[in-house]
């Protein structure tokens, strides 16, 4: 009731000011203000139901018009039957409920401290009666993947503290972080397939030269990544058990799928995606939250870009407008979608949910991993976390919350500007030879076009503007080797790829029989630390003086892996006999004394190789649920602890 006679006096007030600044819309007095105000909330909860499951079986334009002019129909509908209210226009109405709904976000807000208790009460407050499961069901996990997030930035951030309802959950002993080493690549494509999957064989990298297809896979391309699921999946992953996978890249065997790029062909314009969008849109204050969201973050990374070079921080990048825009995405609107299809799975008592944040990941990229925008994006999770726990006290289904993160970032001077000269340059340079360069940044393109390309159906000017959206990201994601090209030279962070162009992988005596000077001149470079090849004999790491056999350990000269850790030779070794793999791995050197990488990027944040914190991820668990007695190395381990977590709740009998 109390929240009821809140929800009720800040919409009454919000009319009042919607009056005010409106010279078309009028109350007699504050009884008319009142009564148009509850019976507009009275109508809603009658009609959106209804609104959402009539354009959610039409198609993406009905719902774009439904957020647009729903809460406008339901407000003219409430004052054209109260006594002393006047308006001139529908016209009128329609921006009296666009201002009611931005002024009532604002009050919510201010109110609630900037809390995202609102937030929560809303996502629950749209629950269908009886969406939840029968009582005395198994108790359900979410699975949370901060994205980038390595296990000492965590440790700060609560130290700091930036992450008080995870604090708090450690502190009262309901949670426990674990660390683990990432396998190599330190990527999300090759981690997500590990975690989900339970294998982390066929991705060497974020994007590389598929010698079976002939050309370039990019793993948040969604037909790549489609693709890399298909080789991967053995139909027993992590969510097979009746799970859902949301905003992933790969599935985990889910049965129903949202916002992942493996399953966008599948999904594109499905009822139940846009049943749940239009839940979360038709709502004003749904649609103004993120709004307002959205417009926010493009404003704070303008802020925080000029800051960075009013200050002279470094190293750092520029930060584009384009940049600006992806971030807006990933860190207000999508959080927002995320975190409804979330709290919306759990009303449904869906078993098992896997769920990717991108926020800190997406601007320690630009930013760096221990900048202070990016280490902010970590509060902003928090609150999520916060949100999906206060969530899982109100559905039928006890759910626990386990937080992960697929790999760390390290952060450094991007190569090219630090030496004047990219990995493709050197190449070319060394082996006399065409060289086909892909070294951009494009893992935040795939966030905004599997966004876009989900929302894309067959008909419709809404869905004709969502594929031109993600055709033109599909553009940017597309990467073809030239003809005649000798080598197609690849960043994935601060590990580069060379690959030769052919159906057979090149071993290094036929490398330094064809280009004598590639191998030796890019292991000498003062910005590699070493590269690794596979010869006759089995894989081996070559550094300026000395190599080291990776299946022996035998070092002859200067171990090139000295300072990367007791784990580094077996990643390396196991990277580096993957058949997908280059021709060349080429890891950047790191500074002794920053643990500063150099990413053959242009990114200032960055993982893939070696160095730094970017193979150091972390697992926060309930401790009666998952127990770590031994280091936890790769991903496929972390993948059978999760596991583990779901048999010892009585899931994947059926498996």
């Amino acid at each position: 009731m109390a929240r009821l006679l809140a929800a009720w006096a800040v919409s009454a007030l919000a009319l009042a000011v919607a009056a005010w600044l409106l010279k078309g819309l009028s109350f007699d007095s504050w009884w008319p203000i009142l009564a148009g105000s509850a019976l507009t909330g009275a109508l809603g909860l009658v009609v959106r139901p209804v609104l959402v499951a009539v354009v959610a079986r039409v198609g993406w334009l009905a719902v774009a018009l439904a957020a647009l002019f729903g809460q406008a129909l339901i407000m003219l509908a409430a004052l054209s039957v109260v006594p002393g209210v006047r308006f001139d226009s529908f016209w009128t109405v329609f921006a009296a409920a666009w201002l009611a709904a931005m002024v009532g976000t604002a009050i919510t807000w201010l109110l609630s401290a900037g809390t995202d208790e609102g937030f929560a009460a809303s996502l629950l407050h749209r629950a269908t009666s009886g969406s939840g499961t029968e009582t005395g069901q198994p108790a359900g996990v979410v699975f949370v993947q901060l994205d980038g997030v390595s296990y000492p930035v965590l440790s700060w951030a609560l130290q700091a503290g930036l992450m008080p309802v995870v604090r708090g959950w450690v502190e009262a002993g309901t949670h426990a972080a674990h660390e683990w080493i990432v396998q190599m690549p330190c990527t999300t494509p090759a981690s997500q397939q590990a975690i989900l999957h339970g294998t982390a064989a066929g991705v060497p990298a974020f994007r590389w030269y598929d010698r079976e297809l002939g050309r370039v896979l990019v793993a948040n391309r969604p037909a790549d990544a489609a693709v890399i699921e298909k080789r991967a999946s053995t139909g027993r992953g992590l969510l097979a058990d009746g799970g859902v996978s949301i905003s992933n890249i790969f599935t985990g065997d889910a049965p129903r799928a949202a916002l992942t790029m493996s399953r966008v062909e599948v999904t594109r314009g499905a009822r139940p995606t846009r049943a749940a969008v239009a839940r979360y849109l038709v709502r004003p204050d749904g649609l103004a939250r993120s709004l307002a969201r959205t417009i926010g973050e493009v404003v704070r990374e303008r802020f925080q870009g000029a800051r960075q070079h009013r200050l002279g921080i470094r190293p750092r990048i520029h930060r584009s407008w384009t940049f600006a825009a992806m971030r807006a995405v990933s860190n207000g609107l999508l959080r927002d979608l995320n975190t409804a299809l979330v709290v919306e799975e759990m009303q449904r008592g869906t078993p098992s949910i896997y769920v990717d944040y991108v926020d800190y990941d997406e601007v320690a990229h630009h930013a760096g991993a221990t900048r202070l925008e990016s280490l902010a994006t970590l509060t902003s999770l928090d609150r999520v976390l916060g949100t999906i726990a206060m969530a899982a006290t109100s559905v039928p289904r006890h759910y626990h919350v386990v937080v992960l993160s697929d790999h760390g970032q390290s952060q450094g001077e991007p190569f090219a500007s630090r030496y004047g000269v990219d990995l493709a340059g050197i190449c070319a340079e060394l082996a006399q030879a065409s060289v086909t360069g892909v070294e951009q940044s494009v893992e935040g393109w795939g966030r905004v076009g599997t966004l876009a390309d989900d929302l894309a159906a067959t008909q419709g000017a809404t869905e004709r503007l969502a594929r031109s959206v993600a055709g033109r990201v599909e553009a940017h994601l597309e990467t073809e080797a030239e003809t005649g090209t000798e080598f197609v030279v690849l960043g994935s962070g601060n590990l580069g790829l060379v690959f030769v162009p052919g159906p057979v992988r090149m071993l290094r005596e036929e490398l330094e029989e064809r280009w004598p000077l590639l191998l030796s001149g890019l292991a000498a470079h003062p910005g590699v630390a070493f590269v690794s090849v596979l010869s006759r004999t089995g894989p081996v790491a070559i550094g300026a003086d000395g190599t080291r056999d990776l299946v022996t350990g035998e070092v002859d000269g200067d171990d090139p892996l000295q300072g990367f850790g007791a784990h580094a030779a077996a990643m390396l070794r196991d990277a580096t006999l993957l058949p997908e793999a280059p021709e060349v791995y080429v890891n950047s050197a790191v500074d002794p004394g920053t643990d500063e990488v150099a990413a053959f990027e242009p990114l200032v944040g960055c993982h893939g190789g070696l160095g730094g914190w970017q193979d150091r991820g972390f697992v926060l668990a309930p401790p009666q649920l998952l127990t770590v007695e031994e280091p936890i190395l790769g991903g496929v381990a972390l993948h059978r602890l999760l596991v583990s977590v779901l048999e010892s709740l009585g899931h994947r009998g059926s498996l």
